[in-house]
């Protein structure tokens, strides 16, 4: 079943734009280029957030019914794992270059990590609201 607020959508979207972007930022912040790299960023960012809309709704990640079962939270983490071969495939075709596979498994792991602590933030603030809702 799927969210039914549409605010709840909303924020869990939001959210997972914005833990996309962090994991973007800390991988420029890494090389020591983000303060230098402006619009370069996009460059990881849109292929990354092309993928987790591609992969993540498969794994029923916007599902309310698995959002409300802390066990599930491995559906979000697999699925940026999932989406980081199909984002680095992208960057490289925007690129015009070849990515290395450290970079899509530094991506995966640091994406999941990111993604799940976020998700959990998010399920904590769900199950909460939803004690107090009655």
């Amino acid at each position: 079943m799927p969210i039914r607020s549409n605010s709840g959508l909303y924020l869990l979207i939001a959210g997972d734009i914005i833990a996309l972007a962090f994991v973007t930022i800390v991988g420029f912040a890494s090389h020591g280029t983000a303060g230098t790299a402006g619009i370069r960023m996009l460059t990881t960012f849109f292929p990354l957030l092309v993928a987790w809309f591609l992969i993540a709704p498969h794994l029923g990640v916007y599902d309310l019914e698995k959002l409300i079962d802390v066990r599930q939270l491995w559906r979000p983490f697999w699925a940026m794992v999932l989406a980081a071969p199909m984002a680095g495939w992208l960057r490289g075709l925007l690129l015009n270059s070849p990515i290395l596979p450290l970079f899509v498994i530094i991506l995966g792991g640091v994406g999941a990590l990111t993604i799940l602590a976020w998700r959990g933030l998010y399920w904590i603030w769900l199950t909460r609201s939803k004690r107090s809702d009655g």
